[in-house]
């Protein structure tokens, strides 16, 4: 099965740059096409779907700020560092730093990869949570037990405090 392939000017149409910006990234090896590579001067180039991906990743990238250098070092990590598609990663680009969601940890990709904060997974907290929740009502359902049933014994008590005082009252009564 063959996979569809896009002309250069069909890449750079859909990324959304210019030509000349396609040519200069694949001239300076930024990204070089999937497909077709070109093989001196009257050759083509041609991109495959992932290639377009990674072109308008790059284009997002310089559209936040980031400088092409950056942009460059970027790839290079994720080029060497990600398994799965470059596409499918998940990169938070704040002010002029990149950090790229590996796992549980954001690594900051123009520091060398150096771990900034680790992502802290919700679903593991709220379940940790629900699990205290029932933990403790189990508790206090207990707790409530016991105490229906002391209340109930000393309820019982009461009774039994009153009818031997009642009749030691009458048992005075009569003694009288």
């Amino acid at each position: 099965m063959t996979s569809v392939s896009f002309s250069g000017a069909q890449a750079a149409k859909i990324a959304g740059i210019t030509y000349r910006q396609l040519d200069y990234w694949a001239r300076t090896n930024l990204i070089r096409p999937s497909a077709v590579d070109a093989k001196g001067s009257g050759t083509r180039r041609s991109y495959v779907y992932s290639d377009l991906l990674e072109l308008k990743v790059i284009k997002n990238l310089l559209d936040a700020g980031i400088k092409l250098e950056s942009v460059r070092e970027v790839f290079a990590y994720l080029r060497n560092h990600v398994d799965t598609e470059i596409a499918a990663a998940h990169i938070v680009i704040s002010g002029k730093a990149v950090v790229f969601c590996q796992g549980d940890q954001l690594v900051d990709v123009l520091r060398k990869g150096q771990g900034v904060l680790n992502v802290l997974p919700l679903a593991a907290v709220k379940s940790d949570v629900d699990a205290m929740i029932l933990s403790i009502d189990s508790q206090i359902l207990k707790s409530d037990r016991s105490d229906r049933s002391d209340s109930s014994n000393r309820s019982n008590n009461k009774v039994s405090i009153q009818n031997a005082e009642s009749q030691a009252v009458s048992t005075l009564a009569v003694s009288i």
